[in-house]
């Protein structure tokens, strides 16, 4: 996948190294030249001096192609904004914006930005937000029988309730994750975009899992 960085400080260089490490292509977006320095000589990323809201940058960057973009930028106003056009201009799928105040982080939910504060950042949260398909595994138990599972919300789930998301004794929601703010599940929920969500899974349920999830949502749902 192609990804975007906007930002060449500690979290953005730390997430290109990254991400260029993990066989991705990658192009960092930063105002100033020197930021670039963070960056070891042998990367094998594209770097672009400008504006990560700028459209010729980020065309210099390949956002027509880009899989996903993260906005680490020091700036709440720059990241949000450089969020929005990635998904509303170049329909990137996966983005993610950096915010220091977390009280505004409902706000850009909203929005369908999905956001992590500074006071919880990590380079691994930036990553399970770009690849949200991609299951994380939280826990398992001694035997390896039973684990708890953290999966991004899919998009066809929004609106609709997340009851049918549990599967007996295989697979069950327990909690999410909303705007920062945890929850136990309960049956009623209503799925929102930029929910995480987590579930107890058996070893050999996985699968059904990840077909119960990326199935549309069902018709019966709020």
């Amino acid at each position: 996948m192609h990804v975007i960085v906007v930002g060449c400080g500690r979290v953005g260089s730390e997430l290109g190294i990254g991400l260029v490490e993990a066989g991705h292509s990658v192009a960092i977006i930063d105002k100033s030249r020197n930021a670039f320095r963070r960056l070891p000589d042998n990367w094998g990323g594209q770097s672009v001096l400008g504006y990560g809201y700028d459209r010729d940058h980020l065309e210099e960057a390949g956002a027509k192609e880009a899989g996903a973009l993260a906005a680490v930028t020091s700036g709440d106003n720059s990241n949000v904004l450089s969020a929005r056009i990635a998904r509303e201009n170049y329909q990137i799928p996966n983005v993610v914006a950096r915010i220091y105040d977390p009280r505004r982080a409902v706000i850009y939910q909203r929005l369908g930005i999905p956001t992590v504060a500074t006071v919880t950042w990590t380079t691994d949260q930036v990553m399970r937000r770009l690849f949200p398909e991609q299951a994380v595994t939280e826990w398992t138990d001694a035997s390896g029988t039973v684990s708890l599972v953290e999966r991004s919300l899919p998009a066809e789930w929004a609106g609709r309730s997340l009851g049918a998301l549990s599967d007996g004794d295989r697979f069950r929601l327990v909690s999410l994750t909303r705007a920062g703010v945890a929850r136990i599940a309960t049956p009623e929920l209503v799925g929102q975009d930029g929910d995480v969500l987590v579930f107890v899974v058996r070893k050999e349920a996985h699968d059904d899992l990840d077909r119960c999830l990326s199935v549309n949502a069902p018709t019966g749902g709020h």
